[in-house]
């Protein structure tokens, strides 16, 4: 919810009830977080102590019992009566006490509200108009908290609490966000094109959570998407996520209009099978749909159909509209208006008339009209695939949207233009119907034979098409049948109904099916069944991030050495080479040069890891990690440059890589054992100090128990970092085993 400047005085008389000096800091840090300058102003005016504090605090009284109603008992109303926004004479709901109404929207009025146990702090509480079945309301809030207990999302408000107030008003309790809509923040800040889509991917990141989780927004606007600023740095923040789904056990099986005919979303915004009756076929592209319009908006400053247009034309109108009108191309708007009009648009975007069109023309045109697709099947399948397409155009690489087809087009025209070429269609037989009348008898025998051939193969192409979609289909059951396996634990029926699957297309929801399945065989040191799965991951977790996708082929390759498929080891880590070879995560580039080193290489593939360990190297001297999890990962990035020094044979540098992780703090047991191991590997080679590696084997010893008590007590969630532990022991002791003794 957006916090108006008034809100100040809220926040200010909640803090004065707060005597002791520490929880009050306290509540204030959770208050005015982002906003330093309002914590300043804060602690000045609670600073001050003033009598004119207690005049304050009865205005702001007097201002809050003019929205909820007085404190005094009203006279009871008809039976008709519409009840107050909240129930007279209470300023608390449920554990919530109400400070101050922030604003009201489509579906319910907003409260700052004040939570005080178990922890003291502001949240955003929308009570739901009236109207409404509050028993079947209810009955979905209760399955949509389940839902929407699971988004965990940085870029996502989230829900916290859900149930009714004393009278029976359904109301949900909220993140309080500090920010303003986003359009309103590209605007103000003159954000260029490029910032806006920026913003924009990390709001399609965010739908894409949720849509993972099972839950549609059905309102995605500017208005539910505010801008904050967190330490700085500007972050789009989704709201009201699920509302839209839980109250729609108010309709009907034939409307889509409330009791004040109003619909559940806004047209303008709205995909066009969100409009129809009934709404039968509205899924996750509905929101995508949306989110072309968002992004329609960030490049024109408009919407593609004026909303007062909509609001006028009336229900049946505004229908057809989002069913068979095609809007303008973004660009194809921006040269329309022309002019002051133009000039201010592009003013917003700190950028030239000619040159926003430039801009905007061909491939964000072809993205956004393939988010505004009338056909839900012709829009992007997923907000990330949308997502993707805008870093796409951001990286200069070619978009995957492309103009509808001249052939797309006339279909278009036709479905417009029904009663016309029905018209020109009747013509058009007749015309034919006549000639073919003169000439039917001379060529029916031809005729009927040309119809047998075409009839024959018409069976078959439908025949073929038959088979294809139902072994799709089957795919796709089969899959479905294996994620739901996988959430309820059930992980040995979801291997066996990925059992046999051919390679598939990159996607999320299979890479984690495929990571958890194998992830299980390893547990259980079936490393053969393990690969298999693996071998899948790494083609389907192509739209993970980069650290992800490392971690995972980290995974795969010890598995190929412990599986003794030594050439199979050597074409992987080419691949990954070159598969990472303009990676720019230090996180990613660790553990790509460290699963690439499990062998010895020659001078050549040592020189391919060059780059990635001169970006590993210097991220480590530009920053200082702070915390248990950056130590760690810096330590690691010792390790692997270590590592890489002693493949090439440079045992200095090998020992500066190691006095280096001797500053960070100890505690990763598995990579001190495998520091050991490879430190006394150096110390047989020629020239090396009178050390023996006598510690060889009590360290070999020591990974088989850590081995073996996994199975036992867990399998640890790193356990691939003891696989490699494991096999750089057995070459060191190979090794060890061939010198004179």
């Amino acid at each position: 919810m957006i916090l108006p400047k008034e809100i100040e005085k809220a926040i200010y008389a909640a803090a004065r009830e707060v005597a002791d000096a520490r929880m009050r800091a306290a509540f204030l840090d959770q208050a005015c977080n982002g906003q330093p300058s309002l914590r300043r102003r804060l602690e000045q005016l609670l600073a001050l102590e003033a009598p004119a504090n207690e005049l304050f605090n009865a205005n702001l009284l007097d201002d809050f019992e003019s929205d909820v109603g007085p404190a005094s008992p009203a006279p009871a109303a008809p039976a008709t009566a519409e009840p107050a926004p909240v129930e007279a004479g209470h300023t608390m709901i449920g554990r919530y006490r109400l400070i101050q109404r922030l604003g009201e929207g489509g579906c319910g009025l907003v409260y700052l509200a004040e939570q005080r146990e178990p922890v003291r702090r502001l949240l955003a509480l929308k009570v739901i108009r009236l109207g409404m079945d509050t028993e079947s309301v209810i009955t979905r809030f209760k399955a949509e908290q389940q839902a929407l207990a699971l988004m965990d999302h940085p870029n996502i408000a989230r829900v916290f609490d859900a149930g009714t107030t004393a009278a029976g008003r359904p109301y949900f309790v909220m993140e309080l966000v500090h920010g303003v809509k986003v359009t309103d923040y590209c605007n103000q800040n003159h954000l260029e094109v490029s910032q806006r889509l920026k913003l924009f991917i990390q709001i399609c990141h965010a739908v894409q959570h949720a849509h993972q989780k099972g839950i549609i927004h059905r309102d995605l606007k500017p208005s539910n998407i505010l801008v904050t600023l967190h330490d700085g740095v500007a972050m789009p923040k989704v709201i009201d996520f699920g509302i839209a789904k839980a109250i729609e056990a108010r309709l009907t099986d034939s409307t889509l209009f409330t009791a004040q005919d109003q619909l559940i979303g806004t047209p303008a915004y709205m995909s066009p099978e969100q409009a129809e009756l009934g709404g039968v076929d509205v899924d996750t592209r509905s929101d995508i749909y949306s989110l072309g319009v968002l992004l329609y908006e960030l490049l024109t400053g408009r919407t593609p159909f004026d909303s007062k247009e909509l609001s006028k034309s009336g229900m049946e109108e505004m229908r057809r509209t989002l069913r068979e009108r095609e809007p303008q191309t973004p660009s194809a708007l921006l040269t329309a208006l022309g002019g002051v009009k133009l000039a201010e648009i592009a003013r917003e975007r700190h950028s030239e008339s000619l040159r926003l069109i430039s801009t905007v023309r061909g491939d964000l045109d072809w993205i956004v009209m393939k988010a505004l697709e009338k056909s839900p099947s012709r829009r992007y399948e997923t907000a990330s695939g949308l997502a993707l397409d805008v870093q796409r155009y951001l990286d200069n690489e070619p978009v995957e949207a492309r103009p509808p087809s001249q052939l797309y087009k006339f279909q278009k025209m036709v479905r417009r233009n029904r009663v016309v070429f029905a018209a020109i269609g009747a013509v058009t037989i007749a015309l034919l119907f006549g000639l073919g009348l003169s000439t039917w008898l001379l060529l029916q025998e031809r005729e009927a034979r040309h119809r047998a051939v075409a009839a024959e193969q018409q069976q078959i192409r439908l025949r073929q098409e038959s088979d294809l979609l139902r072994q799709q289909a089957e795919l796709r059951e089969r899959l479905t049948q294996a994620t739901l396996a996988r959430i309820g634990n059930r992980i040995k029926e979801a291997d066996r109904l990925i059992s046999g699957i051919p390679t598939l297309e990159p996607n999320l929801e299979y890479a984690l099916l495929y990571r958890t399945v194998g992830d299980w065989h390893a547990a259980n040191f079936r490393w053969k069944e393990a690969l298999e799965r693996f071998a899948v991951l790494i083609q389907v977790n192509q739209g993970d991030s980069a650290d992800i996708q490392a971690m995972d082929c980290l995974r795969y390759g010890p598995l190929l050495l412990e599986t003794g498929d030594t050439n199979g080891y050597e074409r992987f880590r080419e691949s990954m080479v070159a598969r990472f070879s303009n990676c720019s995560d230090p996180m990613a580039i660790e553990r790509v040069v460290k699963a690439c080193l499990l062998t010895p290489a020659d001078e050549r593939f040592l020189a391919t890891l060059q780059p990635l360990a001169i970006t590993a190297s210097n991220s480590l001297a530009s920053s200082t990690p702070r915390g248990e999890w950056e130590i760690s990962l810096a330590a690691w990035r010792s390790f692997s440059l270590a590592l890489l020094e002693y493949r090439r044979g440079n045992y200095a540098g090998f020992e500066q890589w190691y006095q280096r992780s001797l500053s960070y703090e100890r505690g990763d047991n598995v990579r001190e054992v495998a520091f050991r191991i490879v430190l006394a590997r150096t110390h047989m080679q020629p020239g090396a100090s009178d050390q023996t590696p006598s510690e060889l084997a009590p360290l070999k010893q020591r990974i088989d128990t850590e081995l073996k008590n996994a199975a036992t007590n867990g399998w640890p969630a790193f356990w691939f970092d003891w696989l490699v532990a494991d096999i750089l022991s057995r070459e060191a002791l190979a090794a060890n085993s061939s010198l004179p003794h």
